[in-house]
């Protein structure tokens, strides 16, 4: 397992980026119209992965300061062996789906006990161990 990245809420998506990547990070892609917002995913210059997920909902006017974290992400190898593994200790997960519609690339949510958001991810064979450019390109 692996954290892949943290995703922060934020108001003012242009800002944001601009903010960011005067810091150094990179935009790697983004993912437009998604129920949690547009996602801009962000990667520093020596690093493979994408580090960071810029959360941006147009419907809203500002980030709570106590609401920034949206979630963060753990890379799993076994869906199904961590989901029974998290039954296991009392741990309830949301019913895996998958962003593709595939067998093998499934995402799911729990929730800690500050409600904090997780996702699980497993990718599918063959996939990088974070997500890279690659995931954007048609």
């Amino acid at each position: 397992m692996r954290t892949l990245h943290l995703s922060l809420r934020v108001a003012d998506l242009e800002r944001s980026i601009a903010f960011y990547t005067a810091v150094r990070y990179e935009v790697v892609g983004t993912v437009p119209d998604t129920p949690l917002g547009h996602l801009t995913m962000l990667k520093l210059p020596d690093d493979e992965f994408v580090a960071v997920e810029l959360v941006h909902d147009p419907s809203t006017t500002g980030v709570d300061s106590g609401n920034a974290l949206s979630h963060f992400v753990i890379s799993v190898a076994s869906m199904a062996a961590t989901i029974a593994q998290l039954a296991d200790q009392g741990i309830d997960v949301d019913a895996p789906t998958s962003p593709d519609g595939s067998a093998d690339f499934l995402t799911t949510w729990l929730t800690d006990p500050d409600g904090n958001r997780i996702e699980l991810v497993q990718w599918p064979a063959g996939h990088a161990e974070g997500i890279t450019a690659a995931d954007f390109q048609a």
